[in-house]
């Protein structure tokens, strides 16, 4: 410390300032004891969260003359008043509370957030900030240690974001489903605000200078990241609205292209082959003159026959024999309906693994076994599910999967043949009750690991340098 007063802590009109919480390691600030109230440059200030906690964010540029250099902030409303500036005008403020620093000192302070852009200084420290030991020296600047703004203001900055609040959309039908709670419940305990959007219901302004998203007649705030969990009957429209969502600049965990990918059931087999991923021989054409040539590539009965849009072990028909498979196919086809044709894994005897893959990990694997001889072990059917160890060969497999989709998570269902794992599919929103179930892992719990790092990066490493 360098008080330049002998009886007290003192600061001169101009001082170096951090607010850590908000993520701001160094802030020249303007000591004015003419002021009542801290104001704090804010611009793109949103509230969000619930009636009796509201949050508020807003973005700030820390440094005079350079907008390159943008610092996104969070922090807890403590109130709003009216606030009279210098030149008489009155304004309806936030108000935050969060810890300064300056020198070697800290304490808590209430903030005022407005636009300060046309300011020499980014803060400015009223006289209710000012703390009974601490005099104020008109005519002195920097009576505590000076921060180097070169340090502070480079890139370093980016990645000093403190653990704020975040806004999170999830896009879902379901609010209710035991997946969608689990995100709610997870991401609240976590100090973030969980909104659940219903895809359908979101509708888009398409153009090159401001893309938005409007949700029941309103434009949809700004999310920090987006979990799609949109289902299988409006995939075409959810990856629509995902693009949108993309195209503003907003993490989405699982990307339109992958989802696509991965609930087309042919392309998602011709991914895998691309990619030299084991699955069970798959066969398709589009004429029925090729119907027996269509069985003999996918090998002898039993077959299975499925539809591309099926789901939950839906619209999957086991063919015993091949007159069996020609009815199956014939029907389908009657119906106009896209289906392709599958070698029946005989020894899996009606066991799959669902291995759940979060940002490159299999975090959990169950053993799904089928009920009351059939031959489809989806849980929503009736199927069980029990932890299960899996080989090195699975897990790579498993990662390979998530990988060639460019799914952060991703649920791959594999089965064990004589010859290796094969995999059945690959889900793009897996839910979570089966898995978290049977192994009590924390697989929300995961998820928001790979959100928070994302989008709150850990800060940067200090290269080390030899000594002379």
């Amino acid at each position: 410390m360098t008080d330049k007063a002998p009886y007290g802590f003192a600061l001169g009109w101009e001082e170096w300032a951090a607010l850590p919480a908000l993520g701001l390691p160094a802030l020249k600030i303007k000591v004015d004891t003419g002021a009542k109230t801290s104001a704090l440059h804010a611009f793109d200030i949103e509230p969000f969260g619930k009636a009796d906690t509201p949050k508020v964010r807003f973005n700030i540029h820390p440094v005079p003359g350079r907008e390159d250099i943008t610092i996104s902030c969070s922090a807890d409303v403590v109130d709003r008043r009216e606030v009279t500036s210098s030149n008489g005008e009155t304004e309806l403020r936030y108000v935050i509370r969060t810890e300064i620093e300056i020198g070697d000192r800290y304490w808590p302070i209430e903030i005022t957030l407005t636009n300060r852009t046309n300011m020499a200084y980014r803060m400015l420290l009223g006289r209710q900030a000012i703390q009974d030991d601490m005099i104020v020296q008109p005519t002195e600047s920097f009576c505590q240690p000076e921060r180097d703004d070169t340090v502070y203001f480079t890139s370093a900055i980016r990645h000093a974001t403190p653990n704020r609040p975040l806004r999170i959309a999830v896009l879902s039908r379901e609010p209710d489903n035991y997946t969608t709670r689990r995100l709610i419940d997870t991401g609240e305990a976590r100090g973030h605000v969980v909104e659940v959007i219903d895809t359908t219901r979101c509708y888009m302004a398409i153009n090159a200078m401001a893309p938005e998203i409007y949700y029941d007649g309103e434009r949809l705030p700004r999310y920090d990241a987006v979990i799609p969990r949109i289902g299988a009957s409006v995939t075409s429209y959810g990856t629509a609205v995902i693009r949108q969502f993309e195209t503003i600049g907003t993490f989405c965990l699982n990307g339109s292209e992958g989802i696509t990918k991965s609930r087309d059931k042919l392309q998602a087999h011709q991914v895998l082959a691309r990619h030299r991923i084991g699955m069970p021989t798959t066969a398709f054409a589009a004429s029925p003159k090729d119907t027996d040539n269509l069985i003999a590539l996918a090998g002898q009965a039993p077959l299975i026959v499925k539809l591309l849009e099926s789901t939950q072990g839906r619209g999957v028909v086991l063919a015993e024999t091949k007159k069996a498979a020609q009815s199956v196919i014939s029907a389908f086809r009657g119906l106009k309906a896209n289906f392709l044709v599958q070698h029946f894994v005989k020894e899996a005897a009606g066991v799959d693994i669902r291995c759940v893959v979060i940002d490159g990990k299999v975090v959990a694997a169950i053993k799904r076994s089928a009920s009351g001889g059939d031959f489809r072990s989806n849980l929503h059917l009736g199927g069980t599910a029990s932890p299960v160890r899996i080989t090195k060969f699975e897990r790579e497999t498993a990662l390979r999967s998530a990988k060639a989709f460019g799914l952060r998570m991703a649920g791959v269902d594999l089965l064990r043949a004589d010859d290796g794992p094969k995999v059945l599919e690959v889900n793009s929103s897996p839910g979570f009750e089966g898995a978290e179930t049977a192994t009590g892992k924390d697989l929300a719990g995961a998820l928001f690991d790979v959100i928070e790092k994302r989008v709150r990066p850990a800060p940067a490493r200090k290269s080390r340098t030899k000594s002379a």
